[in-house]
């Protein structure tokens, strides 16, 4: 689905202060420019910029305002081009998906002998163009708190919209075949049967079934705590974003459950007790690398006797993890503020240094993500009037839009994955 803004969209200044066009730098925006051509040499995409055209064809962009793409790039290669996005420096061709144009740059990274968009040479250089990821998003509890509330307290309304009526805000399970094999057709009424396929798989795998005792680590809108309920397990969900602990709680009413889950405003490592199921849903790329061997040995910990343990997880190849560890991207900046993707090998290293646990990988829904987050952006903009009548303004839009179809194309080519992982002691 292809909705684009105007091409002269501008941020309002005191509302987007990180979107104001950077100081002009010659050399910068030359390097830039150089950095361009020698991207789009094999790029099977198009980028029109200032009355000339790079790349292979295919998918095209088309640039508005060249000074201040190519000042961005220049001065941030991590945040740069999706900034320049926000600001209505660049738009897709009409008739072009945002999604379809974002794939070739992302199987550049998930292709291993095409992974860097520029030459060893000009990699070397990166750290002039590269920042580093602040202190102020540290994942300590007080600085989790922040950044948690920053993305999930932004709006239950909004959220609302754009989510199905479980209010499921991870990967579904569509089941078989290639998810990703005709986007056009993702429809929204599939949406939510493959959201309960999701969790009842995730029960399946942790063996919750009637007097069953789960915590749900990181438990959103309850959509999972419900669903073990309905089971006949006791469930202990835990969040720390204040507003959905509120929504949570009404939901959990709302489904007749109340008597059987109880949602505390928690973090992970202040729960307490014995458990016979812990489940986690795409809460670990938010713990930070730092607490990684704690957020384990907290699962760990919480497990009784024969307990098991599922986590599902995003994750990204080893050496990329590796690779973009200590930058500060886009996504971090904008989206996850302190998040962090493991790989599945650093998740085993983890585990195997800092605890008992013994992980194993059950299910890959990298394709079926994708389609989630097609279906959810077709939606985002399909209810964008009810979004924007909930306060946010068209460089919000923005800033969603981009984050949906850049995840998108991540899972599309492999670049991302998202695992179900069982762990039980060794």
């Amino acid at each position: 689905m292809t909705d684009l803004m105007p091409a002269a969209h501008q941020p309002v200044a005191e509302q987007w202060p990180t979107l104001a066009p950077p100081r002009s730098n010659p050399i910068r925006r030359v390097g830039a420019l150089v950095a361009i051509r020698m991207i789009a040499k094999d790029l099977p995409a198009t980028i029109h910029l200032e009355g000339k055209s790079y790349g292979l064809g295919g998918p095209a962009m088309r640039v508005h305002r060249g000074a201040a793409f190519l000042d961005r790039l220049g001065q941030d290669a991590g945040s740069g081009f999706g900034e320049a996005y926000l600001a209505g420096d660049w738009d897709p061709e009409p008739g072009t998906d945002l999604a379809d144009l974002l794939v070739p740059f992302a199987e550049r990274f998930s292709n291993e002998e095409t992974r860097h968009l520029l030459p060893k040479w000009a990699q070397s250089l990166r750290w002039l163009v590269t920042r580093s990821q602040p202190g102020e998003q540290e994942n300590d509890r007080a600085g989790a708190r922040e950044n948690i509330s920053r993305h999930y307290d932004l709006s239950n309304g909004m959220f609302a919209e754009f989510l199905d009526p479980t209010l499921t805000y991870s990967a579904a399970y569509f089941g078989g075949g290639d998810p990703t094999a005709d986007l056009a057709t993702a429809s929204y009424d599939e949406l939510s049967p493959a959201q309960l396929a999701k969790l009842d798989a995730i029960l399946d795998a942790a063996g919750v079934q009637s007097g069953s005792r789960v915590l749900d680590i990181g438990c959103g809108w309850a959509s999972l705590a419900i669903r073990a309920a309905q089971r006949g397990a006791w469930v202990t969900a835990i969040t720390i974003a204040a507003q959905q602990a509120l929504l949570a709680q009404r939901r959990i009413a709302d489904a007749g459950v109340s008597d059987r889950v109880q949602v505390a405003l928690r973090d992970y490592r202040d729960q307490i007790g014995e458990f016979d199921a812990v489940l986690s849903v795409e809460m670990i790329e938010a713990v930070g690398e730092k607490y990684w061997p704690v957020y384990f040995d907290a699962i760990e910990r919480r497990l009784a006797p024969g307990g098991v343990a599922v986590v599902q997880a995003i994750v990204m190849p080893h050496e990329r993890m590796l690779a973009t560890r200590n930058t500060f991207t886009w996504v971090q900046k904008y989206i996850f503020p302190g998040g962090l993707i493991p790989s599945v090998k650093v998740i085993e290293e983890v585990t195997a240094e800092h605890t008992g646990l013994r992980p194993e990988v059950l299910l890959h829904l990298g394709a079926d993500y994708a389609r989630t987050l097609r279906i959810w952006r077709n939606r985002f903009i399909e209810h964008w009037p009810a979004i924007e009548a909930l306060g946010f303004d068209p460089t919000f839009r923005r800033m969603w839009e981009f984050y949906l179809a850049y995840s998108e194309a991540g899972f599309r080519t492999g670049y991302l994955d998202d695992v179900q992982m069982r762990f039980t002691r060794r």
